[in-house]
């Protein structure tokens, strides 16, 4: 097989991205936009020595689950991995997803309960759009796949038609102002990115200008144009980032209109959240997340629940109870003052909370005698370091509840935790993210005791050898 040859293929499943896999001459044949059960001839793109990189040439029998695209501009735009495809078999997908990860990588024997899900539908509650000219044209909407080419996208399936909206106001603004977009690859030019959030049903909007500069021309004219087109714009903040970086957002923010955070309801609790706090996506999934990852705490009045990667404090603060002492690390600052306010906000007596990374928070807190009854755990996409699973399971936590957005470091931190007395013993996708390739996960982790084989060491000095 070489590249530019056409092939048949039957395509069997998918990968962790979402592309088709096929087999064809021994090699394993990653075929984008197609589907499982998609018969097809795939034009070779890339050859490596057991795998290789197609896309469909034309597809000669169509799987059951395809259907028509929605989205003009899917094929070229970055976002989505499956509008070709029924929702019920994107759902199917990501469970098997869960499931493959936690048995491959994790060598775990835990199947997922199912996978929960809702509207694959207007589901976002935050856009970040890059703002770039290009022929003389600005270009605002969303990055193609693996390039910083702008595809301008005017109204996202994803996200509420306000969005779009917004968007095309800015650059009516840009342009009668003469304001210019950032160019990359000589680093000139003001306006970065446009970031967007809303509250459910986009009741109030924050929007936030990412400069490569200190200030934006015409700030007042620029914020009551802005509230006045959209009455639900609780907050202007401009965003300063001078850095030659592919980061978003720099460190200095200042508002120039409303307030510096807008204020959303998570299962009844109140929450401020800032530009820079982080905060589920999806509103109404979140909840039914953080409802199954409440039933995995169990939490009994009086104990201390310990919130890792805790953002804006929203998953310690919904599973807390009145009496329960609460304890939230977050390592960006402005995240963890909300936090603090969104305790207050929710009248949480016993909650406190520590602006520093995990491992150092936990090592301090260790350091300090802290027993926690239950640790819930939502880190980032690379999972947690050893230095942090070593602190974590020190506190000697019965339960532990794990929310991952990334299938494979959760199945690897997993089998970490089993080496340090944890057991995976209940685990639920979540379809947080639909259309996209991304999957949600929540896992409850029991620490095993002495009865269920728990490895230890003690030093017989009689005989001078240690014994395991």
């Amino acid at each position: 097989m070489k590249k530019n040859d056409i092939v048949h293929l039957s395509i069997e499943s998918l990968s962790s991205d979402g592309s088709g896999v096929g087999r064809a001459e021994g090699l394993v044949v990653f075929v984008p936009l197609s589907c499982a059960g998609d018969e097809i001839q795939a034009h070779i793109l890339k050859v490596k020595k057991t795998y290789a990189y197609a896309k469909i040439h034309r597809i000669l029998n169509p799987s059951p689950d395809r259907i028509e695209e929605d989205c003009a501009v899917y094929r070229q735009c970055g976002g989505c991995a499956f509008r070709h495809m029924r929702y019920e078999a994107e759902l199917r997908q990501k469970q098997k997803m869960a499931d493959d990860a936690l048995a491959r990588i994790g060598g775990l024997d835990l199947k997922s309960e199912g996978i929960l899900s809702l509207s694959p539908m207007r589901y976002r509650n935050k856009a970040q759009y890059p703002i770039r000219e290009e022929g003389g044209r600005l270009k605002a909407g969303f990055f193609a796949k693996h390039s910083h080419r702008v595809i301008d996208c005017e109204d996202c399936l994803l996200e509420p038609e306000v969005f779009g909206k917004v968007v095309q106001a800015l650059q009516w603004f840009m342009k009668e102002k003469h304001i210019s977009a950032y160019d990359e690859s000589s680093h000139t030019g003001l306006v970065r990115h446009l970031f967007l959030r809303c509250s459910k049903d986009a009741a109030q909007l924050a929007l936030c200008l990412v400069l490569n500069g200190e200030g934006l021309p015409f700030e007042r004219e620029f914020a009551a144009f802005m509230s006045g087109n959209f009455p639900a714009i609780k907050s202007i903040m401009l965003n300063v980032n001078t850095q030659k970086t592919n980061v978003i957002l720099g460190n200095e923010y200042r508002c120039i209109f409303g307030s510096e955070a807008i204020e959303d309801t998570l299962l009844g609790k109140r929450f401020r959240i800032g530009a820079a706090a982080f905060y589920q996506v999806n509103h109404d999934m979140c909840e039914k997340l953080y409802t199954k990852a409440a039933e995995y705490a169990a939490l009994q009045p009086g104990e201390t629940l310990l919130d890792l990667y805790c953002g804006a404090g929203t998953v310690g603060i919904c599973l807390a109870g009145d009496d329960t002492h609460l304890i939230g690390v977050e390592i960006v600052p402005e995240a963890a003052e909300n936090a603090q306010e969104n305790a207050a906000l929710n009248d949480l007596k016993n909650a406190e909370f520590i602006c520093a990374d995990a491992a150092a928070a936990t090592t301090i807190l260790k350091e300090k005698g802290l027993h926690a009854d239950c640790v819930v755990i939502d880190p980032p996409r690379k999972g947690c370091d050893e230095q942090t699973i070593d602190n974590i399971a020190a506190f000697g936590a019965q339960r532990l509840v794990y929310i991952s957005c990334n299938p494979a470091t959760l199945a690897r931190d997993l089998k970490i935790f089993e080496s340090k007395g944890y057991k995976a013993v209940r685990a639920c996708a979540a379809d947080m993210f639909p259309r996209t390739a991304h999957c949600e996960t929540v896992v409850l982790l029991r620490r095993k005791n002495i009865d269920d084989h728990l490895e230890f060491t003690w030093t017989d000095k009689d005989f001078g050898r240690q014994h395991r």
